[in-house]
């Protein structure tokens, strides 16, 4: 599948120029398409660079990659996205990186599923630094990428996306699961900057048994 990159920061650019480097088309959609940051984020990535409503025009997988409090207006900005999928990779971190905007009875995934409601929202991407997406390996096991959402179609088509990025994907169910993966990310961001862990780190999911992908009930 096609897919746009809204927002190509260190997420979105990281995800655009893996999944491009993995043969999947990507669009990345910025709002001054002749600036100099586009014509290095072109020699960057590899992505095809336009505007943020032909971005999302031309795909079928919409990856939101913004900071949290520019999320509504971008996807007014893309149109929508009805009948997309949306990879949901924001947090609704607070400014003192310590607490979260919303949460425990909703989640920024499901405030961005309400925001653009002919969409199918996965979360995605959300609970580990940037700088590790395709370096992501650990004495040999994978750091999981944790993924959650209504749709089961488009889950499906998420998953290779999150292989491509350098993740093992582990489904952890609806989309109300943001809850949790939200406060997972508050918590990697806490280990990482106020409580001074040491060296790259990741999450990983042990299980004893392999049967089934999905840890829904």
């Amino acid at each position: 599948m096609t897919t746009a990159v809204i927002g190509v920061g260190n997420i979105g650019g990281a995800l655009a120029r893996l999944w491009t480097m993995r043969g999947h088309t990507v669009w990345a959609g910025v709002r001054d398409t002749g600036s100099e940051r586009a014509r290095k984020l072109k020699e960057a990535t590899g992505a095809r660079i336009t505007t943020v409503a032909d971005a999302v025009s031309k795909a079928e997988i919409v990856a939101l990659c913004v900071p949290w409090p520019a999320a509504q207006e971008s996807l007014r900005e893309a149109g929508g996205c009805s009948g997309k999928i949306i990879i949901d990779a924001t947090n609704p971190v607070g400014s003192d990186l310590q607490s979260l905007e919303v949460g425990t009875t909703t989640s920024g995934g499901e405030m961005i599923a309400n925001w653009a409601p002919r969409a199918r929202v996965v979360k995605a991407f959300n609970t580990i630094g940037a700088y590790l997406f395709g370096n992501a390996q650990f004495t040999g096991l994978l750091a999981d990428g944790y993924f959650c959402g209504d749709d089961v179609d488009a889950k499906s088509a998420v998953r290779p996306l999150i292989e491509a990025a350098g993740f093992e994907p582990v489904d952890v169910g609806p989309l109300r699961s943001a809850r949790m993966l939200e406060p997972l990310a508050l918590l990697w961001i806490d280990l990482k900057l106020k409580q001074g862990f040491a060296g790259d780190f990741g999450f990983k999911l042990l299980r004893r048994s392999a049967e089934g992908e999905s840890l829904t009930p």
